[in-house]
Parts: structure tokens; sequence; C-alpha cells
């Protein structure tokens, strides 16, 4: 699925990412997923670069390109709880005692320390998920910037429930453009 190209890719991302935010293994597995959300936008730039070649392939692509914008949206959501539970904990370890003993979780593994060694590793995760989220934020507006000009290029319009139902009394006309369905799941 993925080429040599954005495997390479992957790995510098992976290795930049623990060095720029000196993540443990535990919040790294955070961004791990934030980092193979972006290996899949990059092979799917990558096939984007040929043209499609009938309406079916057109609305195949447009629904990859709305499934990518959800898992964006939900990858972004998903770090905000992170953040808000790093807040939480920040906020209650704070006031305490530096020398008092916590326990972390560390790769799955709970480790004794104290307050004062804690303390700045959390707010540096914090922080370090708070930049992921600006940069998802980032890669969000790209991505609907680019399914726009997909939608104008291909003159794309979203088929409302109501209008299937009307086209059923309709004899076939000239068609302009591609018609995708409702997303599935969605109660309009």
């Amino acid at each position: 699925m993925f080429s040599v190209s954005s495997i390479n890719i992957y790995s510098l991302v992976e290795i930049t990412l623990r060095f720029y935010f000196n993540l443990t293994q535990g919040s790294f597995d955070i961004l791990r997923k934030t980092n193979s959300l972006f290996c899949v936008c990059l092979s799917a730039m990558a096939s984007k670069a040929e043209e499609p070649i009938n309406e079916q392939a057109i609305a195949n692509i447009y629904s990859a390109m709305r499934s990518e914008i959800t898992q964006i949206y939900s990858k972004i959501t998903e770090l905000e709880m992170e953040v808000s539970e790093h807040s939480l904990v920040i906020n209650a370890i704070q006031p305490l005692d530096p020398a008092r003993r916590c326990y972390r979780m560390i790769g799955g593994v709970l480790v004794e320390r104290t307050i004062k060694e804690v303390l700045p590793a959390v707010q540096r995760n914090k922080e370090g998920i708070e930049e992921v989220i600006a940069r998802l934020n980032e890669a969000l507006e790209k991505k609907k910037k680019e399914i726009s000009d997909f939608e104008a290029k291909y003159k794309i319009r979203i088929r409302k429930p109501d209008e299937v139902k009307e086209e059923g009394g309709r004899k076939e006309g000239s068609a302009q453009g591609v018609l995708v369905g409702p997303a599935a799941g969605s109660n309009e």
C-alpha cells in the first residue's frame, strides 16, 4: 500500500517527533496514529496524480477524501481529549509538594516518580499534543480546500435523500457532473 518513499518519510517523521518532543513511548503511541494518518494521506496524494477514468472512480476518490476529513476530525477530537486529561493531571498535582510520590504510566508500565520529575514531562507532552492538533487543523483546512477544488473541477454536488425520491419520476436528461449520495450513517 505504501511506496518506499512514504515509508521512509514515515520513519523520518517518527524520529523527528520523538526527538523534538522528547516523547515517552506511551505518549508517542498517540502521535504514531497521527503519523499513520499522514502516510495514508501521502499515498492518497500519490494516487491522485493520475486523472480518474470514469464517474465511479471520481465518486470513489471523492468518498475517500471525505473519509480522510472525517478521520482528521476524529483524530483532532481524540487529541483534544488527551490535552484535557493532561490539563486535569497538571492542575491536580501542581499544588502538591514536589517531593511527593506519584505514579505514571510509561509504555504500559506503572512507574513511581516524584511530582518534581513528572510535572515537566506531562507539561511537555501536553504542549507536544497541542502542536500536533495545530498541524492537524492546518492539514484539515488544506484537505477542505482540496475537496472543494475537486468538487468544482468535477461539478460534484451532494444528493439529498428527498432528491433521490424526486428523480425516480424523472426521465434521463443531460447529466452534468457527478452525484454522490449522502454519507453512510447520516440521517438528515
